[in-house]
């Protein structure tokens, strides 16, 4: 086998091929590749937003004013029906808070009766207890009997009961005038439905109502002027009867809710001092 000698200079001419130093284009190619492996620029593609601290602190204030004024013109309303703006009323938050309001007391009212009826079981399935009661009423029947009253029991009038005077025979009230208004309505199961009568501070309405042989949940309450109060409230009740008084300038009255499971119809009658009625 014969050896050659390996030429480095022509290989070095082939490396270095005239046509390529000459066309412009590979010189850009060369100098792109040498661009992609240099090292990063003093500057980077990525640029933050700078922030000041009176930035910040304007951009926290806007955010607590929003978050005040949603709390104050649309959550205090439609949630507990205060309404300090007046604008809760206008786009019907209010009447929507109140009725969430009486919605959770009539609920309250109910697990408060539910409570006491379960109490009430306990105390008469309890044994013990009834033998405490029974003694402690044997007991209040001797301590009478020494003094001289009446027991429940007998009913033997005492001495002193016999001696007291006849009553006095008081005079007929006189007869008031008619109605002056009167409104029936018919509520479907878990339907309610609100009367208001327009008062002045002191100001004293006659009313009835009455669910004509059925029962109704009520609310007796007043608002007016930024305040709120609640009168009476029931539960089941067939009717109602009395005078309402006015505790300040506003509008006072009632709200039925059906909690039975038929339609039940009332009927509401009222007269006195308010100025007028208040009814859908």
């Amino acid at each position: 086998m014969t050896n050659h000698p390996y030429d480095t200079a022509g290989a070095e001419h082939l490396r270095a091929d005239p046509r390529h130093a000459a066309d412009p284009r590979y010189h850009q190619y060369d100098h792109q590749h040498d661009h992609r492996h240099a090292g990063p620029p003093e500057a980077g593609h990525i640029r933050g937003v700078n922030a000041t601290s009176g930035g910040l602190l304007r951009a926290t204030l806007g955010s607590l004013a929003a978050a005040l004024v949603i709390l104050i013109v649309f959550w205090l309303p439609a949630e507990y029906g205060f309404d300090p703006t007046g604008m809760g009323r206008i786009m019907g938050l209010t009447q929507m808070g109140e009725i969430k309001q009486q919605l959770y007391a009539e609920a309250a009212d109910e697990d408060a009766v539910l409570a006491a009826q379960a109490a009430a079981e306990r105390v008469s399935a309890d044994p013990a207890l009834i033998a405490r009661l029974d003694a402690l009423e044997t007991q209040m029947a001797a301590i009478a009997a020494a003094l001289g009253v009446a027991s429940p029991q007998t009913g033997q009038p005492d001495a002193a009961a016999a001696q007291a005077p006849a009553p006095v025979v008081e005079a007929p009230e006189p007869v008031l005038p008619d109605w002056r208004d009167e409104v029936s309505y018919t509520l479907a199961p878990t339907q309610g439905v609100e009367v208001k009568l327009v008062m002045a501070e002191g100001a004293r309405a006659e009313f009835e109502w009455t669910a004509h042989g059925s029962v109704l949940n009520y609310d007796t309450h007043g608002d007016g002027g930024g305040r709120k109060v609640t009168y009476e409230q029931g539960r089941g009740e067939p009717g109602q009867a009395g005078t309402l008084i006015a505790d300040f300038d506003g509008n006072h009255g009632w709200f039925w809710r059906n909690r039975t499971d038929a339609p039940v119809t009332f009927t509401l009658r009222t007269r006195g001092e308010y100025s007028r009625m208040i009814a859908p």
